[in-house]
């Protein structure tokens, strides 16, 4: 079921067309996306460096700085810690790249998934102990690195962590939160209690990225012409991370993705050149999907199945053919990797569906699922189910999950109610990683729903209109001035538009196994459009027999003269073909 809402948020909308260049349309997408400041508008619509906030603003960043600089100052060997996702690798690489451009004597580890778990860890502290480590340089992990900060000072090392997620707390008996940041000689989170930094949804690539400006303009070498192509090739991997660890496009991050999706294309990395040969890519104008669904997942398949090293040794490969050899490793890795997800996710349908009512959290217990696999399949459960979602599986270290959230309910902050029934666990408002304490995954569901205070209302997807927009207007024009509002994803989104009372007159299927329907339908003046459909095709026929009958369902792709009346939800696209543009229009929602 959903929730039609369209935004309505109010403007000189004539004005803002004129002054910016847009049509009156496109200046109401712009206010329904919070965007009111000339500068802002002006950012947004052309984004560039300019729009990146100042690094140095970051609490804790003037620290880490001071810190990295005396230590590469004296040979002090530095050794970074990543994390096994997207986000992770493209933290280590930069942070990699960058350091051994300012002259560190510098290597990384990145934790693995299965053996060591999210994060740092006692037993990576000690190897870098023995093996003459001076300084541990975390990235996109750390801030609840607490005790183990506490072991790395026992030991004399230093101990500088750079990371987004949030900063772990403690509720009183009062109901305040008390936060516990790491005794380390340095510490930067965009989330740090008492922060000014004035956008906190930056990745933990983004992070390292800035940190390495930071140094850069500390040690006038900014400007240096050697460090501009770093700066370039750094750009593409804060991007990549960004997108892949679904952060918002909005004020600094629509920037850098811009920019970055421009440099990818034509990247200066040998290993990302054959990563986008091997994925098809080549040649084409990338997009944060291309970012997010194609070049990301085989990454993420390295740490899910084998090791995130060899995502980072890939980028760090200036070879072509070894380049094309370790690609093509992590293509095939992927491979496999979506046909064991199809497979789970099948698996926890079934058992969502044989319960006699759903929980308002629903914790689905597969025992034999690839741990790696618990995030993926938690987020395809939620969208299914629209509930909070953890998938736990059995390893040999116990019971481990992940979990993915709904905007009504903070995961993380949930989680800290039930602590006594984990042995870890992090994440954030949207997702969160859990270890379980002895208990079985019925006490945890128990617990977390004991807990949960979610309604009905919750539950129900909210489809964000904005605005209703009978088809007339939907012309050429109009979709070449929606471009400006480019590239799309979180925060971000392709506009949506509503039309009422369309009438379906005929619809033919397309694709070789008819999973693709175009429509005629039918204004109330009589004229006639088409629009393409890429969902689910027996869902809608569904729809259509519990509105009219079964012969009307049966007639409707059936080639037949038909009349169904609806209202939908379309967005409107650009086809090219054989050198001529056209406007298209995509059903996504009816009613």
């Amino acid at each position: 079921m959903e929730n039609w809402v369209e935004i309505r948020k109010s403007a000189d909308f004539m004005k803002m067309s004129s002054e910016y260049g847009i049509s009156p349309i496109t200046a109401r997408i712009l206010r329904n996306r919070d965007l009111v400041s000339p500068s802002e508008i002006r950012n947004f619509l052309s984004p560039g460096p300019e729009a990146f906030h100042d690094p140095m603003t970051l609490l804790g960043m003037d620290r880490v700085i001071l810190v990295l600089k005396e230590k590469i100052s004296a040979g002090k060997k530095i050794r970074i810690i990543g994390d096994y996702d997207v986000d992770g690798i493209c933290s280590t690489f930069i942070f990699y790249k960058g350091l051994k451009f300012f002259g560190a004597d510098v290597d990384y580890v990145i934790p693995h998934r299965i053996e060591d778990g999210y994060g740092i860890n006692i037993r990576l502290i000690d190897d870098a102990h023995e093996a003459g480590v001076d300084t541990i340089l975390t990235c996109d992990n750390g801030i609840a690195a607490y005790d183990q900060t506490e072991h790395a000072n026992t030991l004399g090392m230093t101990m500088v962590i750079t990371d987004h997620h949030e900063v772990p707390f403690d509720i009183t008996e009062d109901g305040e939160k008390v936060y516990k940041i790491p005794n380390a000689a340095a510490v930067t989170d965009p989330k740090l209690p008492g922060s000014e930094y004035p956008f906190e949804g930056i990745c933990g690539a983004f992070v390292a990225f800035k940190a390495i400006m930071a140094y850069a303009q500390d040690a006038g070498l900014y400007n240096d012409e050697n460090f501009a192509l770093l700066r370039g090739e750094l750009t593409e991997f804060a991007a990549l991370a960004t997108v892949c660890d679904v952060m918002e496009l909005k004020d600094e991050n629509r920037s850098l993705v811009c920019l970055g999706l421009r440099l990818m294309k034509n990247s200066g990395n040998v290993g990302m050149q054959a990563l986008i040969e091997l994925t098809s890519l080549k040649g084409r104008v990338l997009t944060p999907y291309h970012m997010g669904f194609i070049i990301g997942p085989c990454l993420n398949a390295s740490g899910r199945l084998d090791t995130s090293l060899k995502a980072v040794d890939l980028f760090l490969e200036r070879d072509y053919s070894a380049a094309a050899f370790k690609a093509a490793e992590l293509v095939k890795l992927n491979g496999e990797r979506k046909q064991m997800t199809l497979d789970e996710t099948a698996k926890a349908f079934e058992i969502v569906d044989s319960q006699p009512a759903l929980d308002k959290v629903l914790v689905v217990y597969l025992p034999d699922c690839h741990e790696s696999l618990a995030g993926i399949i938690a987020g395809k459960v939620r969208e299914r189910y629209t509930r909070p979602s953890f998938v736990i599986t059995k390893t040999e270290k116990g019971l481990k999950g992940s979990g993915r959230s709904i905007d009504a309910y903070d995961m993380y902050e949930e989680l800290t109610k039930v602590k006594d029934h984990m042995t870890k666990f992090g994440g954030h408002k949207l997702a969160a990683g859990v270890s379980l304490a002895d208990d079985t995954p019925d006490a945890f569901r128990k617990a977390l729903n004991d807990c949960c205070t979610l309604e009905d209302k919750d539950f129900v997807e909210n489809v964000r209109i904005d605005m209703e927009l009978p088809l007339v207007y939907a012309d050429l024009n109009l979709a070449r001035d929606l471009e400006k509002l480019e590239p799309y994803g979180v925060g971000n989104e392709k506009p949506l538009f509503a039309a009422r009372h369309m009438t379906i007159v005929s619809c033919r299927l397309m694709g070789s196994a008819g999973k693709v329907a175009k429509y005629r339908v039918k204004n109330d003046a009589g004229r006639v459009y088409e629009m393409i459909y890429f969902g689910d095709i027996n869902a809608f026929e569904d729809f259509v027999e519990s509105i009219y009958d079964k012969e009307t369902r049966d007639h409707l792709h059936n080639g037949n003269s038909v009349k169904v009346v609806v209202d939908i939800c379309y967005r409107i696209e650009i086809n090219s073909y054989m050198g001529r543009d056209s406007v298209q229009l995509q059903m996504v929602h009816y009613r």
